[in-house]
């Protein structure tokens, strides 16, 4: 077992902030478990990212269960949180657990499932089966073309109700966090005030238990990156420095240099081997 599990993160709660990133790979999970991440986290948002997708919707399990299990071989430490991806738990409750048992079977301590007051049962379910589930309201990216695109949440009194209905139903069910995404500051201090598991926020203010970025964006690989998103390096621009020096280099001759190859010493050794092994080739 991991030295971070569910338990000793929802006792985090009011004592010490949660850290958590995203990972996809096996390089990234062992650099973030290494930098003291509290949880690494195999979001769904690879489409994005990793694929190129537009959105998140075209994420299947297939991809989730891959890219779960090269983390979770990486990881020693930190809490390995991996993501239901859309239309895996949403039509069918067994299905559900059917897929929720591939992510911990792959590697996972934990799964993460969008929603709240609408899968409770299937929390319910999952946490009495002994897999422990994170929730997820406020801006929920799965459900991004019912809210009318990626926009910040709780502006209204329906909103704010049904973020808090949300967090008390995933802490009713036995859920041992909540994500909170892009919402207002004020609510996102209002529900984690009025719950008793932590809230990680992304984009939604530092009243909360912890927060989550995207490993893309705060290493800065894209350019673009959501408007709550603090840039922590521009990798991006280092990779692309490296590889036209590299490109420049090759062009021009100058790698490989001397020190990156190996010849004979003894020139007349191979010439000697050379041709022997251009008779050989001839008598073939």
């Amino acid at each position: 077992m991991r030295e971070v599990t569910p338990k000793k993160i929802r006792e985090m709660k009011g004592k010490e902030k949660i850290a958590m990133v995203t990972a996809y790979d096996y390089p990234s999970a062992l650099i973030a478990d290494k930098a003291g991440m509290d949880i690494i986290f195999i979001g769904d948002s690879l489409g994005m990212v990793v694929y190129g997708e537009p959105n998140t919707l075209n994420v299947s399990m297939e991809q989730m269960v891959f890219h779960t299990r090269a983390v979770a071989k990486a990881v020693k430490r930190a809490l390995v949180l991996a993501d239901m991806p859309f239309g895996s738990y949403e039509i069918d409750t067994d299905e559900g657990l059917r897929n929720a048992v591939r992510l911990i079977q792959a590697g996972a301590d934990a799964v993460k499932i969008e929603g709240g007051h609408d899968h409770r049962k299937l929390v319910r379910k999952l946490v009495r089966m002994g897999i422990p589930v994170m929730g997820h309201t406020g801006l929920t990216p799965q459900r991004y073309l019912r809210l009318g695109g990626y926009r910040l949440m709780g502006e209204t009194e329906e909103e704010i109700e049904e973020i808090l209905r949300d967090a008390r139903a995933l802490e009713k069910a036995g859920a041992f966090a909540v994500v909170l995404e892009f919402t207002l500051a004020d609510v996102a201090k209002l529900v984690t005030e009025e719950i008793s598991i932590p809230t990680i926020g992304i984009g939604s203010g530092p009243w909360v238990d912890g927060q989550v970025l995207v490993w893309h964006d705060l290493l800065g690989i894209y350019e673009d990156v959501p408007p709550f998103v603090k840039k922590y390096a521009d990798i991006g621009g280092m990779m692309r420095l490296a590889l036209e020096s590299y490109r420049e280099e090759v062009k021009d001759g100058g790698f490989p240099a001397k020190e990156h190859y190996w010849e004979f010493l003894d020139k007349d050794d191979f010439r000697r081997k050379a041709q022997k092994a251009l008779e050989r080739l001839e008598d073939d």
